[in-house]
């Protein structure tokens, strides 16, 4: 049974080491806030993100990054834009052969890089895993089932992360294509934030049914121009994500879209919702990668648009609505 280590004592920081707790795994969560472990010491739960949670006083929270040292997993749970420096602080602290396991979605803002690519960079000796799919937080600390997928170049990295992490109500399967788990994950965001826009003007089912089923074929468009599997995007890190992402009332992205559509600017909304909303800062990054491999986004062009206050929303409808015909699959004509 391998200890973990959890970076980063945000919500799902946190309902993973309380999963892993209540499976008898040793867990270690971090946090660089010492005020953040210390309430949730004192209330017994982590009352910002994760209202009515227990965190069992099993689970041992530390600000001592030190500690990371003798764990054979670490696991970065810290928003995109902090990975890379977070990263740097442990530089030095974590064992050339500790597995490093990411379940951030998203991309660092500066560079467009995925955070496995940045963590890669940060810890060039270590294995690297990926972990997504479709996990909200609230629902793993509360052991409700759930089936992600870990992702990575090195084979035993991954078998290390599915037999230490998978328990009774957390499956995890194995994905090579650690490209195609990481896009997934990351863009699915900025179409949870278009369906909230949609259901915060009250567009219908239809449309929303519309934009994700679009919205997963620009995915598959860009993945595939960056060299991903396409059949990884029909899977739990593509579609799967995708459809929890936009229907669920967990999602702080199709929550931060809904009082967008509601009226409320993209900084009140973000303010509003209270947490990270990947979606915003994955929707510029995706702006750039289209243009950069030349792949035709409309879905991302016209939110894009929306976030930078050149039009509204219902002019960006209008806009998709409005564009010529064409074929719903990207090939000739009578082929298979």
């Amino acid at each position: 049974m391998n200890p973990v280590f959890i970076i980063g004592s945000g919500g799902f920081g946190t309902s993973l080491a309380v999963l892993l707790d209540q499976c008898g795994i040793p867990v270690s969560l971090y946090s660089a806030f010492p005020q953040e472990l210390e309430a949730i010491a004192r209330d017994g739960e982590n009352k910002k993100l994760l209202p009515g949670i227990p965190v069992p006083k099993t689970i041992k929270l530390t600000p001592n990054k030190e500690e990371a040292k003798d764990f054979s997993l670490a696991v970065f749970a810290v928003p995109s834009g902090a990975v890379r420096p977070v990263a740097k602080s442990f530089a030095g602290v974590l064992a050339p052969d500790t597995v490093i396991v990411n379940v951030g979605k998203g991309f660092e803002p500066s560079t467009q890089k995925r955070l496995s690519v940045v963590l890669k960079e940060e810890f060039p000796q270590n294995p690297v895993v990926v972990l997504s799919g479709p996990s909200h937080a609230e629902e793993i600390a509360l052991g409700v089932p759930t089936t992600v997928v870990a992702a990575s170049e090195d084979h035993n990295a991954a078998l290390l992360v599915q037999q230490s992490l998978m328990q009774k109500n957390l499956r995890i399967y194995l994905n090579d294509d650690v490209l195609g788990v990481e896009l997934g994950g990351a863009l699915k965001n900025i179409i949870a934030l278009a369906a909230g826009i949609l259901d915060g003007m009250k567009i219908g089912d239809n449309a929303r049914a519309a934009l994700m089923t679009r919205g997963l074929a620009e995915i598959t468009r860009l993945g595939t121009a960056m060299g991903a599997q396409a059949a990884t995007f029909l899977g739990l890190a593509g579609m799967g994500d995708l459809i929890v992402t936009c229907t669920s009332v967990h999602s702080r992205n199709h929550r931060a879209g809904e009082y967008i559509g509601q009226g409320l600017s993209p900084k009140e909304a973000v303010e509003k919702v209270g947490m990270t909303v990947e979606g915003i800062s994955a929707t510029l990054c995706a702006h750039e990668l289209a243009m950069g491999y030349r792949v035709e986004m409309p879905i991302v062009e016209q939110l894009y648009q929306v976030l930078q206050g050149n039009c509204d929303a219902t002019t960006a409808i209008a806009n998709l609505m409005g564009r010529p015909g064409r074929a719903e699959r990207d090939r000739p004509w009578g082929s298979t």
